[in-house]
């Protein structure tokens, strides 16, 4: 499928199902909730699609904003690109996001109807939502408010060609959502992305995926919310590869889901592989004699791999037992079937990144933004430069600002921001967005990302310092599950420590003087404040895709902070 030749996001999924031919019975879409009863084959899934389209049309005009608020699940899938089948926009909600947040979108985009999964979601934006305002939901629970079963059960059931089915007014420059970036700080902003903006990501990570699956069929496990920019892209993907996906249950039952839906290839943000490399190193470091010195070998021999160093004949007998006796088995706690991690929506610490692939984990990182429908560029299976976020995807340019800035161009970059012109033309100049990330172009062309423009610390003596990176050095510490470094405008830098344990003191002292002396004299922690309350979404100091809110963290802890100093 040329994806250069596809008009838009529903045409597709169209055409993906007329490839399928033979196989549009087998299964497409998998709730792992109530895996027998939560099965979609790809025949249900257009039909459904199509269905819901006829039924949203009566309702919708073109361009009218839909509010999406579910878990993931098929419905979502399904819905999604019903809106758009019947001219309309979707606008996905986070279920976690604050009462403050949802009332700010729903008075921003002014949806014309609200599709909810749940009672459960219903009652977060009930008091919310305009009296006009039409209401859809994914299960039965209120007799007064139409739910998916019924629409499709009461459907005439006509039989129509596959070509009729779909919307061919819809063009690749129109529309197609607005997500709302989460925010680490202010109100989220409406990000307008287009339906060609998300088919050049498609066809950019094809060029990269089509080397793991080649002719199999792919199996994609989902997690991160699909109201996020990366995994709502990432469901298009899908699309593109004929893949299976299955929906996980929680982010606590991923890995024995992991073992039913035996994915090919996972996406995940950073927080995910960091919990994942203290599960595994807690692991390694409890074995003794020869399984220690295996562990070891497998480690130090995979890292030599990863950076293409040479193995003699001794290291390639003990690299074959590594594979076997080591890496072999880590594989089949995921599944037995994992070609490759991909890593995106924020750093990944280049240790972290060593440790899983030299383990026998392939773990691809990439670099995007919402504003950019969210993939600039990212790592190729075989020639990983771990310390950089690969090349940026042949449908995007990229460049390098005087003063450091990483600028993207392309049909990838967004429309705008939703009701806010001035903030638009702030961020996209003749073309160009700027990210606000700082970042190098390196010599076999690969693109490094240094720093966050927003949230460099700028100390006293006026030196650059990026936070984020010493948080996740910080967090490699199996006793630290989260740290915030503290210091703009001060001669030395501090930090906030979540750990559960008081008597995990003493150990932290320990592991911050030894790492103290691997970092510049400007990014040494002088002192820290041990906390036992997590950053969570709950709480506000998180966002939904588990990135710090600085700005909230320290109108809480501010005076617990300047009393360091």
């Amino acid at each position: 499928m040329e994806l250069k030749k596809i008009n838009s996001l529903v045409e597709l999924f169209f055409k993906k199902y007329e490839e399928k031919n033979s196989e549009q019975n087998q299964p497409f879409l998998k709730w792992l909730k109530d895996e027998k009863k939560n099965v979609l084959t790809w025949k249900q899934a257009q039909n459904n699609i199509f269905i819901l389209s006829k039924y949203l049309r009566k309702i919708l005009s073109e361009g009218d904003r839909c509010v999406l608020l579910s878990e993931n699940r098929p419905e979502w899938f399904i819905a999604d690109i019903a809106i758009m089948n019947a001219g309309g926009v979707t606008v996905p909600l986070f279920t976690t996001y604050s009462e403050k947040d949802y009332e700010y979108i729903l008075n921003d985009c002014k949806p014309k109807i609200c599709i909810v999964s749940t009672n459960i979601q219903l009652k977060k934006i009930k008091r919310l939502i305009s009296k006009d305002t039409f209401i859809l939901s994914f299960e039965n629970f209120d007799e007064e408010i139409t739910n998916l079963q019924s629409i499709f059960e009461n459907d005439s059931k006509e039989t129509i060609s596959i070509s009729d089915k779909y919307n061919k007014e819809i063009k690749r420059k129109n529309l197609a959502c607005i997500i709302y970036t989460s925010g680490t700080t202010g109100n989220p902003k409406g990000v307008m992305l287009s339906h060609g903006g998300i088919l050049s990501n498609c066809e950019g990570a094809q060029e990269i995926l089509d080397s793991i699956v080649k002719n199999d069929n792919p199996v994609f496990l989902t997690w991160l919310p699909l109201s996020h920019s990366y995994e709502h892209t990432v469901q298009y993907v899908q699309i593109s590869l004929g893949a299976t996906i299955f929906y996980a249950e929680s982010l606590e039952k991923l890995l024995p889901n992991m073992l039913i839906a035996k994915p090919t290839i996972m996406t995940a943000v950073p927080r995910f592989y960091q919990n994942l490399y203290n599960k595994i190193f807690v692991n390694f470091s409890k074995q003794k004699g020869f399984k220690k010195r295996l562990i070891e070998n497998t480690i130090k021999l995979g890292r030599k791999k990863l950076y293409k160093e040479r193995f003699n004949f001794k290291e390639r007998i003990i690299n074959f037992f590594c594979e076997l006796l080591v890496r072999k088995k880590i594989k089949n706690q995921f599944g037995g079937k994992l070609k490759a991690f991909v890593s995106g929506g924020g750093a990944l610490d280049q240790k972290i990144g060593e440790f899983l692939n030299s383990i026998g984990l392939p773990t691809l990182q990439g670099y995007g933004l919402t504003e950019t429908s969210p993939v600039v560029s990212c790592n190729i299976p075989g020639k990983i430069k771990i310390e950089t976020v690969g090349p940026p995807f042949k449908t995007n340019e990229v460049k390098i600002a005087k003063d450091g800035e990483i600028l993207v161009k392309g049909e990838n970059v967004m429309l705008g921001y939703w009701n806010m012109e001035k903030e638009t033309s702030d961020i996209i100049k003749d073309g160009w967005l700027h990210t606000g990330d700082i970042g190098e172009i390196t010599k076999d062309g690969n693109l490094k990302i240094t720093d966050r423009k927003k949230e460099i610390i700028v100390n006293l003596g006026g030196d650059n310092i990026s936070p984020s990176k010493i948080e996740n050095l910080l967090c490699l510490n199996e006793k630290i599950k989260q740290s915030f470094v503290y210091g703009d405008k001060k001669t030395y830098l501090v930090a906030l420590i979540v750990s559960e344990e008081e008597q995990n003191k003493k150990e932290i002292e320990n592991y911050l003087e030894n790492l103290n002396k691997t970092l510049s004299l400007v990014e040494k922690v002088k002192k820290f404040k041990l906390i036992k309350e997590e950053f969570t979404i709950e709480n506000g100091m998180l966002t939904p895709t588990l990135k710090l809110k600085r700005k909230k963290i320290l109108e809480k802890y501010k005076f617990d902070l300047e009393k360091l100093y």
